[in-house]
């Protein structure tokens, strides 16, 4: 049995529902989607075995494996993708994920209320065959269909268990591991499904996610022998690790950006880009990355990171000032918004307390307060309240990030849409949404890169976010692990690992 560290506790392993790195993880081995992530974070096969696109892009049809099969011995058919693709649409689910596919033909109106989720743009015109029709070209749909939300439903379980559908002995699995047993605060366990189609090629009879928040705490286990893998590596202990388990030590880059966000909806901080600013230029980005980071992670002046196909990450315009200069400028700029000695910025900023939260918290509250006299209260709550305290708007400043879902900038920039539903900071900008419609509607790939350039151009001159720094993949693996592979997704199937003792 393999042994995963997860990190924290997932907040649903509903695929429409789920909404944390956590669960997908554990998701991606239970049900497999059209598509996959390849090795190299490049799109491969899932349960679909080809695709096409018309020659408009606005129509893919995919082929689905004739030997797909469910954890029950039924035959997954197109009808079971249609209704897992209408099923995270509909108002009634509520997923924070469906907006991500809103280029189906119709989504935007289901999701609005404004059609029946039946309307949706995906057909099966037979058993073997999905067709999706999209209201403009998307050619990031194949990366998007890997994501776990777009998975197939069992139609006939999800009818009779309704919200006890996601439970152990419960939710049917189309992907190389069923959900076994969840035990909260410690584990999820995963067993191999002897009807996925691709079997055979499984080495692995069981997987143990274990939900260890505490990074120091997962390498104690590790080395304990209690883990094959650890979700992260704690950096107070980098120095030792490559000193003693450089073997062992897998660090990579990765689509995904570590942020401060602002509730646009505040009154101090809605209308204030000039504060927003000042509040960005005064942090000292590559210091944090040398004193508090230290695993490689890049300075974040932009919001995509780098490494996106097809796509030049963009930059603050002030990202080659040095600190002393750009520490003028936004003195400046929080004057000018009212703001003084005599009368300083007081706000709370919120976080998930771990081992690196703590400390950028800390020593980003303090560039605030030396550089500009801002007076930040600092908030520590658990990361599930955390989320609920952003969803409620109950925040003024907090921490988040986003991983991509695919490799492509639409994953990022569609994120700052006014109307999308993880738009964490409320950023509304008529001009940005202009420039993803525009990006949207572009055949041209060239052109479509410039536009969505232009988009995060407008948004970090908006600043309605803080980049803090562009995550790398930092994990432990055991010798005996074999198969591990590194990519910038961040995605590793248990079904590719497998167990050999006599590594070591």
């Amino acid at each position: 049995m393999l042994l995963r560290g997860n990190g924290t506790e997932p907040d649903s392993l509903d695929p429409q529902k789920a909404r944390s790195v956590e669960a997908q993880t554990i998701l991606r081995d239970l049900c497999e989607p059209l598509t996959a992530v390849g090795h190299d974070a490049s799109v491969a096969p899932g349960a679909a075995l080809d695709w096409s696109a018309s020659a408009d892009g606005r129509t893919y049809t995919f082929h689905l494996r004739p030997d797909g099969r469910w954890s029950n011995g039924d035959r997954v058919v197109a009808a079971d993708f249609v209704a897992g693709l209408q099923r995270l649409v509909a108002p009634a689910t509520a997923s924070e994920y469906a907006q991500v596919v809103d280029v189906i033909a119709n989504a935007r109106e289901i999701i609005s209320g404004t059609k029946a989720a039946a309307a949706l743009g995906v057909t099966a015109p037979d058993d073997a065959t999905v067709v999706i029709a999209l209201s403009a070209p998307a050619p990031y749909l194949p990366g998007l269909l890997s994501h776990p939300s777009t998975c197939p439903v069992h139609r006939p379980t999800l009818a009779r268990a309704g919200s006890a559908y996601a439970r152990p002995g419960t939710l049917p699995s189309n992907g190389a591991f069923v959900l076994a047993e969840w035990v909260p605060g410690s584990h999820v366990l995963a067993v191999r499904n002897h009807r996925y189609w691709n079997d055979g090629a499984t080495q692995l009879d069981a997987v143990r996610y274990l939900h260890i928040a505490d990074e120091n705490a997962e390498l104690t286990r590790y080395r304990a022998g209690e883990l094959h893998t650890t979700v992260v590596v704690p950096r107070a202990q980098l120095e030792w690790i490559r000193a003693n388990l450089a073997g062992e030590l897998h660090i990579s880059p990765q689509l995904g950006t570590y942020f401060y966000g602002f509730n646009l909806e505040r009154p101090k901080f809605r209308d204030a880009a000039k504060l927003r600013r000042a509040l960005s230029m005064v942090i000292d980005r590559e210091r944090l990355a040398q004193l508090v980071l230290r695993a490689g992670e890049l300075p974040a002046y932009g919001w995509v990171p780098p490494g996106v196909q097809n796509y030049s990450s963009q930059s603050f315009d002030y990202r080659d000032l040095p600190i002393e200069e750009r520490i003028v400028r936004a003195r400046r700029l929080y004057a000018e918004a009212g703001y003084s000695a005599a009368k300083p910025l007081q706000f709370e900023l919120r976080y998930n307390p771990d081992e690196v939260g703590d400390r950028l918290a800390v020593a980003i509250s303090s560039m605030w307060k030396e550089a500009l006299g801002a007076q930040v209260q600092l908030t520590a709550v658990e990361f599930r309240s955390l989320l609920q305290d952003i969803q409620r708007r109950d925040v003024e400043v907090f921490r988040s990030s986003w991983q991509g879902d695919y490799n492509d900038a639409y994953t990022f920039a569609q994120v700052l849409r006014g109307d999308f539903a993880l738009n964490l900071t409320h950023y509304r900008s008529a001009e940005y949404d202009t420039l993803l419609d525009q990006a949207a509607a572009e055949a041209d790939s060239g052109r479509r890169r410039a536009l969505l350039e232009q988009a995060e151009r407008v948004m970090l001159r908006d600043h309605p976010l803080l980049p803090i720094y562009f995550y790398v993949n930092k994990h432990l693996v055991k010798p005996e692990v074999h198969g591990w592979y590194d990519n910038v997704m961040n995605v590793v199937y248990s079904k590719d690992l497998s167990l050999r003792p006599g590594a070591r």
